[in-house]
């Protein structure tokens, strides 16, 4: 249980920071070919920052349970 809790975070930050980083130009406060505005700047990095974590984290957590699997798998060295 506390292990699908802790995947459906990670994917909703996933998902939240692929938001953050499309917000400014789905929404349009970013027009388009105009200088980047503060506030796009941040959404861009802040967003980046969140999904790149939450991403490598779900990563790591895919490969120790890959692991964990492997290691409770039954091996034959037929």
């Amino acid at each position: 249980m506390k292990a699908k809790l802790g995947v459906s975070a990670l994917v909703l930050l996933f998902l939240g920071g692929l938001w953050l980083v499309a917000a400014p130009f789905a929404v349009g406060y970013q027009d388009r070919g105009a200088p980047y505005v503060d506030a796009t700047i941040n959404d861009l990095w802040l967003g980046g920052a969140i999904a790149g974590i939450s991403f490598v984290s779900l990563v790591i957590y895919a490969a120790d349970a890959l692991r964990e699997l492997a290691r409770r798998g039954k091996h034959s060295d037929a």
